[in-house]
């Protein structure tokens, strides 16, 4: 499980990267690579979007548990 956690993590974060050049540059850079519209580029979105949707699960199931404070050592302000 901690792979998927990893690789999830790295494909949000290159999906925030991308997001990022985006808006600052109008450069698509998975496009850039992949081609406009090409099917590895729509899947490599997919992957993002599912990846993302994978660390929201992960990011609530740890703070349903109070992981946060946890990890804080319970120094967090209630």
């Amino acid at each position: 499980m901690k792979a998927v956690n990893l690789v999830t993590l790295l494909l949000v974060i290159i999906g925030a990267v991308n997001w990022g050049l985006v808006g600052a540059f109008d450069f698509n850079l998975v496009s850039a690579l992949f081609g406009d519209g090409s099917a590895v580029a729509r899947g490599v979105y997919v992957l993002v979007g599912l990846s993302g949707l994978w660390q929201l699960a992960l990011f609530v199931r740890a703070l349903q548990i109070d992981e946060p404070r946890a990890e804080a050592g319970g120094r967090l302000a209630r």
